[in-house]
């Protein structure tokens, strides 16, 4: 496996703003700067960002892929800004999201990427990640399944891999609904990014998370290409809250996790994400201790 860093660079919308990076930000904006200092820390891949891949020329494509090598990284995943849009009722901005993803998967195929992130999306207007009443009706789920099949085409014909990511607060929002949605699909080149953290929602899986943990590997390993590595701690207070907490100071047994991922997947990258610039260092500093004790050598470049 690959130890990376999925959002160092303000590759994900989470994070950009405690990155201090501007909302436009993007791998075309990736200097050589940039990329040593991912490749300093001991990262050997990075994921990318694509806000308009018809403005992405073969030029671009060759500059990127020079400087990911130059500096000793691996291209991971591209994750393009195109919002909810898979699952919104305006058709006409349904199909919008299509066209904008169809076109992630040429452009990321180009340039080598990994694979591309299917995001799930949200009816709430604030925002793909945020909670909505309509969220995990059928109707929605429906809506996705049709948005992923017809991008599905394009995905096989590019021989591209598109990353489904969830959280509880989409409309994948289990193990199982990961596992209904990859079915109802059909397409051998959809397959899953192991991302925990995002489906706790409640006490129950808070306190056993080697419990939580084996669902989602059992129900979904054979789908599964990488993961995201990030913690969560639970909030003291009244009502029920939980937030992201540094690696090596939360409540998900991430020995566990790396064990398992090893097994069912040794060629996966492992993306840390969600934390400022700044904490990237100490939290591969983490990851090596939760991987000595999981029994793990990383690949290297």
């Amino acid at each position: 496996m690959h130890l990376g860093a999925a959002s160092m660079l303000g590759a994900t919308g989470a994070n950009a703003s405690k990155n201090r990076i501007p909302g436009n930000y993007d791998v075309l904006a990736y200097s050589n700067e940039d990329l040593k200092e991912v490749s300093s820390i001991g990262f050997t891949v990075h994921n990318i960002v694509v806000s308009d891949p018809t403005i992405v020329t073969e030029e671009n494509i060759k500059e990127i892929k020079e400087k990911f090598h130059k500096n000793s990284l691996l291209i991971g995943n591209s994750r393009g800004r195109y919002g909810g849009g898979l699952v919104h009722p305006d058709e006409n901005i349904r199909k919008e999201t299509i066209t904008f993803v169809k076109n992630t998967c040429v452009v990321s195929a180009k340039i080598g990427c990994h694979s591309t992130y299917l995001r799930p999306g949200s009816i709430n207007p604030n925002g793909p990640w945020q909670p909505h009443p309509e969220n995990h009706s059928d109707e929605v789920f429906e809506r996705l399944i049709n948005s992923t099949k017809d991008i599905a085409s394009v995905a096989e014909s590019e021989g591209m891999m598109l990353l489904l990511e969830g959280a509880y607060v989409s409309p994948i929002f289990s193990a199982k609904r990961a596992k209904e949605f990859i079915d109802a699909v059909g397409s051998k080149n959809l397959k899953f990014n192991q991302d925990p953290v995002n489906f706790i929602s409640n006490l129950e899986q808070a306190y056993n998370t080697k419990d939580f943990l084996e669902e989602f590997f059992t129900l979904l390993g054979e789908h599964t290409i990488s993961a995201d590595l990030k913690d969560f701690t639970v909030v003291d207070s009244l009502l029920l809250k939980f937030e992201e907490e540094y690696l090596g100071s939360g409540m998900m047994d991430q020995v566990y996790f790396l064990k398992r991922m090893q097994e069912i997947c040794p060629d996966a990258h492992i993306l840390i994400e969600h934390i400022p610039r700044e904490k990237f260092e100490p939290s591969y500093a983490e990851t090596l201790k939760f991987s000595e004790k999981a029994g793990i050598t990383w690949d290297k470049y």
